[in-house]
């Protein structure tokens, strides 16, 4: 129903402004290898927190927006993206990071996502429940 609601020029304009956005992080690549970002910026959230809300459907969306802000830029940009559980918090469940690399980079993700689990393996662990 929201979507009805905008015009072919509102929607064009919206895409070539993430098509512009695009273009202007994929130049950040000349002179970087590797992104590392939180993967969440808080802890995991109890079940049902994004659940549905029949009287607010955006509202799990606009939770989404403050829980996990890091991720959402490079899925709309295209590039490639690793998830790692480098740490565990207190309570036993994992914290990630992200590494996020160019455009066709994912074989320096890989390299270096298999040297982090070298250096600080995490197949064994399981959370605190």
């Amino acid at each position: 129903m929201l979507g009805a609601e905008v015009s072919a020029a509102d929607r064009q304009a919206a895409l070539d402004g993430v098509a512009g956005f695009a273009r202007s992080v994929v130049s950040w690549w000349d002179d970087h290898d590797l992104l590392l970002t939180p993967t969440q910026a808080e802890p995991p959230l109890p079940n049902g927190t994004l659940g549905s809300d029949p009287s607010d459907p955006l509202a799990p969306l606009r939770r989404s927006q403050q829980f996990a802000p890091f991720t959402p830029f490079v899925n709309f940009t295209g590039q490639p993206a690793i998830t790692l559980p480098l740490h565990v918090g207190a309570d036993g469940l994992p914290i990630g990071v992200q590494l996020v690399a160019a455009p066709g980079r994912e074989d320096l993700l890989l390299r270096v996502a298999t040297q982090l689990e070298i250096a600080a393996p995490w197949q064994d662990r399981r959370p605190n429940l």
